[in-house]
């Protein structure tokens, strides 16, 4: 704890003395101090040399939402995390060329007969060869033409294929 300068101690006596004690209490005796004519300054940190202005960053970009990955209605991933999602059409892409399953998935996809839900089916490959329609179908759905009827891309509950197939959530047709 620090002490008190001798200008402090002068402040507070006459601070203390303009003080009416409580009824029944009796004021403390505060020592006399003179009060110098003029207060010893503290000595004054020296000030820190003007900081440069920091240059401007760059706002942080806004992440762009992935089209495939919209979100949903909570109902919706409810059901597909409990497995309780029940596809509207069944595509299984083993054994289709690249060409031939890029082609069923599309004619599937913009048939437009009031399919909500498709589990589309790819596989999951093998380490020492990945599964090639897996890894195009996220191209294939991002497409102009798909994309303006896909809402969402999920993957399926294991029941359902796990993580060699996927559920590809349409829009509504209007």
């Amino acid at each position: 704890m620090r002490r008190l300068s001798a200008h402090e101690r002068a402040l507070w006596a006459r601070v203390a003395a303009s003080v009416k004690p409580l009824p029944g209490k009796r004021a403390p005796e505060v020592p006399a101090v003179a009060v110098p004519a003029t207060p010893t300054p503290a000595k004054a940190a020296p000030k820190p040399a003007p900081a440069r202005p920091a240059a401007k960053a760059p706002p942080p970009a806004k992440p762009k939402p992935h089209p495939l990955g919209a979100p949903l209605d909570g109902t919706w991933d409810r059901q597909i995390s409990r497995g309780r999602l029940s596809p509207d059409r069944v595509i299984d892409l083993h054994g289709h060329t690249v060409v031939d399953a890029h082609a069923t998935l599309s004619s599937a996809i913009l048939a437009n007969d009031g399919t909500r839900v498709i589990l589309v089916v790819t596989g999951k490959g093998r380490p020492d060869r990945p599964a090639r329609i897996r890894a195009e179908l996220m191209h294939w759905l991002e497409r102009p033409d798909l994309r303006a009827h896909v809402a969402s891309l999920r993957a399926a509950h294991p029941r359902h294929g796990g993580g060699g197939a996927f559920y590809v959530i349409l829009r509504r047709a209007k």
